[in-house]
């Protein structure tokens, strides 16, 4: 059980270096939102394994679903490509 929780925990750790990266070297913002919102999956993922339900319920809520339809309505309001 121990052995499957720490691959568990790694095998996230390195989706959540790999979702930071795309996020970040993203030139389109639509996609560097959904790369940012993919960081806060796996982060709620970690608070629920490290058993704060709490914490990772709210970090769900506020990271993943706020925070993008903030983003998006923002990117939404602006122009996405330059001419």
């Amino acid at each position: 059980m121990i052995v499957a929780l720490t691959i568990m925990v790694y095998v996230l750790a390195v989706i959540l270096i790999i979702a930071a990266l795309f996020a970040v070297k993203q030139k389109d913002l639509l996609l560097a939102v959904i790369g940012t919102s993919a960081i806060s999956v796996v982060l709620s993922i970690f608070f629920y394994i490290l058993q704060a339900p709490d914490v990772a319920l709210t970090e769900a809520a506020i990271g993943v679903a706020l925070s993008t339809i903030i983003f998006v309505i923002t990117i939404k309001k602006t122009e996405r490509y330059e001419e």
